[in-house]
């Protein structure tokens, strides 16, 4: 089962850096990683995604850049993950390496079967259930819409939206390959609504 954790940094406590929670992320069971710092210069993406691969490297984690593949290739991450609406997959193949990892969002069934058209490797699916760390204009999809969406496809799908502990359970029941989150993961060591950050 996949357990990939989305970086949030602007939601980690004081005295939580974004490297102490990939660390703390890893020691909780998260065995993919995106990087999403949508904001950072690109030194200052790179510089985080290589600090991220090494701390990751010895426990096989995957590092996965948001829609960088300049950063990614550049600090040897596992791959890359596709805002909506980004160039197809298959158009990237040519400059990636080999086992490089090319993934999708996708809000609907229509989505999820053209990422797998364009050659997505795996895709998220969501939301499933109302986020937990943001707002959505998007309607949950329910575990009935996780399960048609990933009956419809061969690539692996993973659930995202507000997810626990106690629904991933049932997203890969209901045929999830994983879960993406960034509150599943953060909650166990992020400060919020004032609280001090909680070691790892």
């Amino acid at each position: 089962m996949v357990r990939c954790y989305i970086t949030d940094r602007k939601l980690l406590g004081a005295g939580m850096t974004l490297a102490n929670a990939v660390a703390c992320a890893i020691g909780n069971g998260a065995n993919w990683i995106q990087i999403r710092e949508k904001d950072l210069s690109s030194r200052e993406l790179y510089e985080l995604a290589a600090q991220a691969v090494a701390t990751a490297k010895p426990s096989g984690v995957k590092i996965l850049v948001n829609a960088r593949f300049d950063v990614a290739i550049a600090a040897g991450a596992a791959g890359v993950h596709l805002p909506g609406g980004s160039p197809s997959p298959n158009r990237w193949r040519s400059i990636t390496p080999p086992g490089f990892l090319i993934g999708a969002s996708c809000h609907t069934l229509a989505e999820l079967l053209a990422a797998e058209r364009r050659g997505a490797d795996y895709a998220y699916f969501g939301p499933v259930f109302a986020p937990r760390s943001k707002t959505s204009d998007l309607t949950p999809r329910g575990l009935a819409g996780l399960r048609q969406a990933a009956r419809a496809v061969k690539i692996p799908v993973l659930a995202l939206g507000g997810i626990t502990e106690q629904n991933a359970v049932d997203c890969v029941a209901a045929g999830a390959a994983g879960i993406a989150a960034i509150s599943l993961f953060q909650d166990r060591f992020a400060a919020g609504s004032g609280r001090a950050p909680r070691q790892c």
